[in-house]
C-alpha cells in the first residue's frame, strides 16, 4: 500500500476508535402550541440570537502563545508552594504550567461537548416551544465552544488530555436520564454553573490575550445558559411531589461531589511523573485549594436556592451543602439576575 494511503488508513482508524456510543432513552415532545406565552424565555431567545458570534473571524488566532509561560498564576497549580514544587527544576515548572493549562482546557472542551449533546436532547424533550427555540441557539453556542477550545488546544498547546473520569460519569448520567428536567438540572444548573465560576477565575487572572477573549465570549454565553435553566426549572418544579424533590436534591449533592473531585488533576500528576496519591492529598489538604473548590459553587448555591431545592422538604440539601462549607454563597447573586445586570452594563 502507498505510504499516503497507509497514513490515511491509520488516521481513519484513530478517528473510529475515538467514537464511543452511549445508550440513552428520553421522550421527544412535539409542541403544537406556537404562541409565545413564556415571555422571559422568549426574550432570552431574542438575546441569544442577537449575541451570536463567529469564532473564526472575531478572535485573534494570529497571536502567538507561549504555552510554558505563567499564563495563569502558578498558585493555581495545586502543588505550588509545597515540597513537591520546591524539587522541580525550572524546565519542569514550565512544562507543568503547560500541562496544567492543557488539562484544564481539555476538560472544558469535553464538558462543552457534553453540553452540546444534552442541549440537543433538551430541544427534543422540553414540552415548551419557547424552550425549544432558546435551546436551538444553545446548541449552536455549545458547538462553537467545542470548536474554540479544540482549536486553541491543537494550535497553541499541542493536543488534549482525555476526559476526567469524574466529569465523564456525571455527563453520562445527565445525557442518559430519560427525564428532561434532570438533563436541565444536571447540565444547565450544576455543570454549567460550576464552569461559569471557573471561567470567571480564568478571565480575571489569564495574561494570554487570546485565551482571555475566548473566555469572555464563552462566559457571556454560559451566563445566558444558566439563566435559561433557572427560568425553565422554576416553573417545572412548582408541582413536584416531596419524593421527586428529594430525588433531585440527592442528584445535586452527588453531582457536587463529583465535580469537586474532578479538580484533583490525577491525569496531570501521572503524565508529569509526580506521585499521584501524594499530589492529590496535597490538593485536598491545601487551604488555598479548599477555598478555590468552594468558590466554584458560588454560582450553584444561589441558583438552587432560587429554584427552591436548597430548602425544600426538611432542608436536606442545605444540611449537605453546610457540610461542604459552601452555604456562604446562598445570598450571592443568582445567574438570572447576574445576566440581566450584564445586559444593562453593556448598554451603558
Amino acid at each position: 500500500m502507498h505510504e499516503g494511503a497507509v497514513a490515511h488508513a491509520q488516521t481513519h482508524d484513530a478517528r473510529e476508535e475515538a467514537i464511543e456510543l452511549l445508550s440513552t432513552e428520553f421522550n421527544t415532545a412535539y409542541s403544537w402550541n406556537y404562541e409565545m406565552v413564556r415571555r422571559e424565555l422568549h426574550n432570552l431567545y431574542e438575546k441569544a440570537k442577537r449575541d451570536q458570534w463567529n469564532a473564526t473571524d472575531q478572535l485573534p488566532w494570529h497571536l502567538g502563545v507561549d504555552a510554558e509561560a505563567e499564563n495563569l498564576p502558578d498558585m493555581q497549580i495545586p502543588v505550588y508552594g509545597t515540597h513537591i514544587w520546591e524539587k522541580l527544576q525550572p524546565a519542569e515548572v514550565r512544562t507543568l504550567r503547560r500541562e496544567q493549562l492543557r488539562w484544564v482546557l481539555s476538560n472544558f472542551m469535553h464538558g462543552e461537548q457534553g453540553a452540546l449533546l444534552a442541549t440537543a436532547q433538551i430541544v427534543d424533550a422540553t414540552p415548551w416551544m419557547e424552550a425549544k427555540f432558546y435551546g436551538s441557539t444553545q446548541v449552536m453556542d455549545e458547538a462553537r465552544h467545542v470548536e474554540v477550545y479544540g482549536r486553541y488546544l491543537h494550535d497553541k498547546l499541542g493536543q488534549e488530555f482525555p476526559i476526567n473520569l469524574h466529569l465523564r460519569s456525571l455527563l453520562d448520567d445527565v445525557v442518559a436520564d430519560p427525564r428532561w428536567d434532570m438533563t436541565y438540572l444536571g447540565m444547565q444548573i450544576m455543570i454549567e454553573g460550576l464552569a461559569l465560576a471557573a471561567f470567571g477565575f480564568q478571565y480575571t487572572y489569564s495574561i494570554d490575550p487570546l485565551l482571555k477573549q475566548i473566555t469572555r465570549y464563552v462566559m457571556a454565553d454560559e451566563a445566558r445558559h444558566v439563566a435559561f435553566g433557572v427560568l425553565s426549572l422554576k416553573e417545572a418544579y412548582s408541582g413536584l411531589s416531596a419524593a421527586e424533590v428529594r430525588e433531585r436534591q440527592e442528584f445535586c449533592y452527588e453531582a457536587a461531589l463529583r465535580m469537586r473531585d474532578r479538580f484533583l488533576g490525577q491525569e496531570v500528576w501521572e503524565w508529569a511523573g509526580l506521585p499521584v496519591r501524594e499530589c492529590c492529598q496535597v490538593m485536598l489538604d491545601s487551604p488555598v485549594q479548599r477555598e478555590f473548590r468552594k468558590l466554584l459553587f458560588s454560582k450553584i448555591v444561589p441558583n438552587l436556592k432560587k429554584l427552591g431545592l436548597l430548602d425544600a422538604g426538611d432542608g436536606w440539601l442545605r444540611h449537605k451543602f453546610a457540610e461542604l462549607g459552601v452555604l456562604q454563597f446562598e445570598e450571592w447573586e443568582d445567574t438570572g439576575a447576574e445576566y440581566e445586570r450584564m445586559q444593562l452594563d453593556q448598554t451603558v
